[in-house]
């Protein structure tokens, strides 16, 4: 039976593959690549990969050099049959993107020990390009791809109201890229956010407070979490934040009434064959975010609950 973990306000598998290592030969840390989520910039990464490197102790932690301007040229879609059809693919939309995370994987080999391996940290639409980038690229020596809050799954179809905000890429990755695997050679650990439950436009329903969340089970080498959300702090009438949110969570997964970081929900930041991890009270972006009240998944209390990751 798999664990039921409840422990409060921060909940994570802070030991979930502890043993896989134990009694084997200790590996040195990997370095990492973290890829930036849309709109940001590679300073709002500074201070996590300041924080893998000497608190942690990384060889590096190289972040894909991305300003804010530079998510503009995602405008060059517009001018595809494809994007108006719903059916538009990351190449050569997300090129440059792709190009960036390549200059940052190069700089990381250099700093690899001889047949080292790079672990990649995927923030936001940084996790699902990074499956893009696994799959057009070398990713050979890559052996962890650890996603934060990223948005993997499509949304649903024929839901009233919600528009595919990707144009179609999405749907493109879940078809077209590798499937989550955890095993010795390479795992996927996918990281989602509770920070807050969204509520419908209308109407005062919400998810019932005892609700489970079923987490899938990796495929071999590592545990599932599942975590129970009857926690009391959901309102009995839905606040106007809690529908404004809601909506946001709607367009990503068909739903409202869920909970999530803020921006993605929590079912959706989850993927079959990956070691799933949820973590309450965790805020989406490192921009708005505040260590103590409202922190994201790089503040330093939350990155010490899944840098073992790296580090293993």
């Amino acid at each position: 039976m798999l664990p039921l973990l409840s422990p409060p306000r921060l909940r994570a598998a802070a030991n979930a593959n502890a043993s896989a290592s134990a009694g084997g030969t200790a590996t040195p840390p990997r370095p990492a690549v973290i890829l930036p989520g849309l709109g940001n910039n590679t300073g709002d990464y500074a201070r996590l990969a300041a924080a893998l490197r000497d608190d942690h102790g990384l060889p590096a932690a190289v972040v894909a050099r991305v300003t804010r301007p530079d998510w503009l040229r995602n405008a060059a879609g517009l001018a595809d049959a494809n994007y108006w059809r719903g059916t538009l693919r990351p190449r050569p939309v997300l090129d440059w993107y792709l190009e960036r995370v390549e200059e940052a994987v190069s700089e990381a080999r250099e700093l690899c020990a001889p047949d080292g391996k790079i672990s990649l940290i995927g923030h936001s639409a940084g996790g699902w390009l990074a499956r893009v980038y696994m799959e057009e690229f070398d990713a050979s020596d890559i052996s962890l791809l650890l996603t934060l809050g990223t948005p993997h799954l499509p949304p649903p179809k024929g839901v009233q109201g919600v528009i595919d905000q990707t144009r179609g890429l999405l749907n493109y990755v879940e078809k077209n890229c590798a499937p989550a695997v955890y095993t010795p050679e390479l795992r996927y650990v996918c990281i989602a956010g509770r920070y807050i439950q969204g509520a419908p436009l209308l109407g005062n329903s919400a998810v019932a407070s005892d609700e489970v969340l079923a987490v899938d089970t990796p495929s071999e080498g590592g545990g599932a979490v599942i975590v129970n959300t009857s926690d009391k702090s959901t309102p009995s009438s839905a606040t106007w934040r809690a529908r404004f949110v809601g909506q946001g969570y709607k367009q990503v997964c068909g739903r409202a009434d869920v909970w999530g970081d803020g921006v993605v929900p929590e079912m959706a930041a989850h993927l079959e064959g990956a070691l799933n991890i949820s973590f309450d009270g965790v805020y989406h972006s490192p921009v708005g975010a505040d260590d103590e009240e409202r922190p994201w998944y790089g503040s330093p209390a939350i990155l010490k609950q899944w840098v073992h990751h790296l580090l293993s």
